[in-house]
């Protein structure tokens, strides 16, 4: 399969999931698919089978409620099979609506209380200076995190400490528009001493430059405008789909529209 192939077949893997267990954030997890790809497939350094490599770069996702889409990067990378995908959600399964560090391989920090996932990724990356290592740190955040303080504090932590070896890309999704609008977020962390740049989040190029530039010794924040729903045309935009599974009745209809 080519590379769009793939990535269709990887939302295909996600609704069924979700569908079997009647429930899981689609929508928020095809927002963050391509950044998850383009970080995994071309920037991340890992070994699959040994997810505590001590020389790996960390991934954190701050958005825990997306797990679904990190979830199928991490299978389709080895991490554990395809099949356990199914058992999204399920009494006995290690894949939980939030991600588990305790349970899941390649997964650093247990995450989904909004806010904390950014500064737990400067916590990390500031430990790593210290420990003289080349590792990095990366970690995607959502857009309505803006909304919550912790964020800010670590945006003057990092900025502080110039913590070059994290970089946080913003899904700007807008979903959190109704409740708070964050304005131009790009401008605010450039503010806050962090280098930033705007990208498109499904371009693929425009994302991995972005996150490969020289950061001038800062950290960097890539704020990446998103489509919820991204790939599944009747949940692009679509807030009736943050938090829900289609029916059965749905579900064909649901998966001949993947893009």
């Amino acid at each position: 399969m080519n590379e769009a192939e793939t990535l269709r077949e990887l939302r295909r893997r996600i609704i069924l999931a979700a569908t079997t267990a009647r429930e899981g954030h689609i929508a928020s997890a095809f927002s963050i698919l391509d950044l998850l790809w383009v970080l995994y497939g071309r920037v991340l350094r890992f070994k699959a089978d040994q997810p505590k490599w001590e020389g790996r770069d960390r991934f954190i996702l701050s958005k825990g409620h997306a797990s679904l889409g990190l979830y199928a990067v991490l299978a389709h990378h080895g991490f554990f099979p395809f099949e356990e995908l199914q058992t999204f959600a399920g009494f006995t399964s290690r894949l939980g609506g939030h991600p588990d560090s305790n349970k899941v391989p390649g997964v650093e920090a247990s995450t989904g209380s909004l806010g904390h996932g950014l500064p737990m990724a400067a916590g990390i990356a500031y430990g790593l200076k210290l420990k003289q290592s080349t590792a990095r740190v990366f970690c995607v955040a959502g857009d309505g995190e803006a909304n919550e303080g912790a964020i800010w504090e670590a945006a003057l932590l990092g900025a502080h400490h110039r913590l070059d070896n994290l970089c946080c890309l913003l899904d700007y999704n807008h979903s959190g528009d109704r409740a708070l609008l964050t304005g131009d977020l790009a401008a605010k962390f450039a503010a806050f001493g962090w280098h930033t740049a705007a990208v498109d989040g499904h371009d693929h190029a425009e994302i991995f430059q972005a996150v490969t530039q020289p950061s001038d010794g800062r950290p960097r924040m890539i704020v990446a405008t998103t489509i919820k729903g991204k790939g599944c045309p009747p949940m692009e935009g679509n807030p009736a789909w943050h938090h829900k599974a289609p029916t059965p009745d749905e579900l064909d209809g649901i998966l001949a529209q993947l893009t």
